[in-house]
């Protein structure tokens, strides 16, 4: 299969040049005057992609929300489900998420199963992804809803040891979650240790509310941050992360 939206990523971390999603809900965030503005921020500021899920929905607002940025812009569009209900085929490519933190079989192969016929038959991209679930300090969404735990950030041989896991399962990207909101985000620590363990490119997100905490992960060797609750709050905010996100690839 072809992979662009991967191929992408890939180019841009060989170069080492650093990336931002902005990540939107279509169940929290999704208000169409106001995810407008948020979309006309991020191409203002040259954002890499646009992330689109969460842990649950309660509405079905995720084909109308991936139609809007649809009709503004061609960033990528790239799905971060929280099961497999939350699929939509107008996306470029799907984070296909396993949650290797937590022992929970409905989150490591589970869903996947209900989702592969219809990806497969779509032709949507799929990018199998290690998501590892870190303690941000606080009860997450993720947590709740898996029925699993996040690993201690005290635990950097831990989280390394399920990093060279996923890869050696075949995941092609890492994505270091500490929660929406996080009170305490995936440390500099962290990223680094992971960094130095997996050549896959690394994705940071949960608690990045400041652009010092931004350029602190990329330059520890995050190659994509996410950003979602700041810019809900602040759409402003959008600026300051596309700064960092420069500042955070010169070394």
């Amino acid at each position: 299969m072809i992979k662009p939206v991967y191929n992408k990523i890939c180019a841009k971390k060989k170069k080492g040049e650093k990336a931002f999603a902005v990540l939107i809900d279509p169940d929290h965030d999704f208000q169409p005057d106001k995810t407008r503005k948020v979309i006309m921020k991020a191409i203002k500021t040259k954002a890499d992609m646009f992330l689109v899920g969460g842990s649950y929905f309660l509405k079905n607002n995720i084909d109308e929300c991936i139609s809007l940025i649809r009709e503004i812009t061609d960033i990528p569009v790239i799905l971060f489900p929280g099961n497999a209900s939350h699929i939509s085929y107008k996306a470029d490519a799907v984070l296909f998420l396993s949650l290797l933190s937590g022992r929970n079989p409905e989150y490591l192969i589970g869903q996947h199963v209900i989702a592969a016929p219809g990806l497969r038959t779509s032709g949507i991209e799929v990018i199998p992804t290690a998501y590892i679930l870190l303690d941000g300090g606080r009860p997450s969404t993720v947590s709740y809803i898996t029925f699993t735990n996040p690993i201690p950030q005290d635990q950097p041989e831990l989280i390394s040891a399920t990093v060279i896991a996923g890869e050696f399962l075949g995941m092609d990207l890492v994505y270091l979650e500490a929660g929406s909101g996080a009170l305490n985000p995936v440390s500099a620590k962290i990223i680094k240790t992971v960094s130095e363990v997996t050549n896959q490119p690394l994705i940071v997100g949960g608690g990045i509310n400041s652009p010092e905490k931004a350029e602190e992960a990329l330059r520890a060797g995050a190659d994509i941050i996410v950003v979602g609750n700041k810019i809900d709050e602040m759409p402003d905010f959008i600026e300051d992360i596309a700064e960092a996100t420069r500042l955070g690839g010169n070394h």
